[in-house]
């Protein structure tokens, strides 16, 4: 692709969620400190949420790297699952043989003397669970009785949910009270500001591997911003389409025409009420 004509080593803006290309915005610094403290305290259940596009995968992907012993973490990408399966996953991520078929009952105590085991070594076991949205109201439940393991002078597990605004509508609901009440921190990522969004490509091309002079204009990198309403997906999205055009042009710096193309090309970008004046 461009990667040669731009001097990358690799593509900068994939939509993987890639730790190697994290920027410690202000949102995510404010929301990855909220949940280090929040952990270190021993509260029970920590809540992100944040609009698609937000970096909430990535954010818990850093957190997950960045939990280092005594910490031991156990994670679950797609929480889709009935109670009985999300208590089987818990346990593969916990290092225990579970039967699929062992009673739910059976593998709690497991799971209980597996925390129990990890806590007298003085590990301390958090479960992220992200895209928290789509968690079934009866895993919901499930995670909550998960959380009821304790000691005498501690819980055994904490837990932090990762998910879209419709996670607070689910928690709202008057039989889930239980587990709201439960959520003593809770940060809500917000989208990154203009200059932040400058900040952001740059730090993700240097990452790849770029050197050279700014290659996006200023004008490049303020349309990007308000096309994106600066959302890190659209973002990559958009700067990724406008290198493309640059690169077909055999141009060596992005400019403004270049992003407006990719807009055009990109149905959920600028549809913000300004998109006229960025382009005008």
């Amino acid at each position: 692709m461009y990667e040669a004509h731009f001097g990358f080593r690799e593509l900068p803006f994939t939509l993987t969620p890639n730790t190697h290309f994290y920027l410690n915005a202000a949102t995510h610094q404010r929301a990855f400190q909220t949940v280090k403290v929040a952990l270190e305290s021993l509260e029970g259940f920590i809540k992100v949420v944040g609009e698609v596009g937000t970096g909430k995968t990535l954010l818990c992907r850093a957190l997950l790297g960045a939990l280092q012993s005594p910490f031991y973490t156990a994670y679950i990408p797609n929480p889709c699952l009935e109670p009985q399966d999300l208590y089987c996953v818990v346990a593969r991520e916990l290092d225990m043989d579970v039967a699929p078929e062992s009673r739910t009952h059976v593998v709690l105590d497991q799971i209980q003397t597996r925390l129990i085991e990890l806590a007298a070594d003085g590990r301390q076991v958090v479960l992220l669970i992200d895209e928290a949205q789509a968690l079934p109201e009866a895993t919901i439940e499930a995670v909550r009785l998960l959380t009821n393991l304790e000691t005498e002078s501690r819980k055994l597990l904490q837990v932090v949910l990762f998910g879209q605004p419709e996670l607070d509508v689910l928690l709202d609901q008057p039989h889930l009270r239980q587990l709201k009440q439960r959520i003593t921190f809770q940060e809500r990522l917000q989208p990154l500001s203009r200059d932040e969004v400058a900040q952001y490509v740059r730090h993700r091309i240097s990452a790849a591997g770029y050197n050279g002079p700014d290659l996006f204009d200023s004008k490049a990198l303020r349309a990007i911003a308000h096309s994106s309403g600066g959302i890190p997906r659209l973002v990559n999205i958009l700067s990724h389409k406008a290198l493309l055009a640059a690169y077909g042009e055999g141009a060596r710096q992005v400019r403004r025409a270049h992003v407006k193309r990719a807009v055009n090309d990109t149905e959920s970008a600028g549809r913000l009420p300004w998109y006229a004046g960025v382009f005008g």
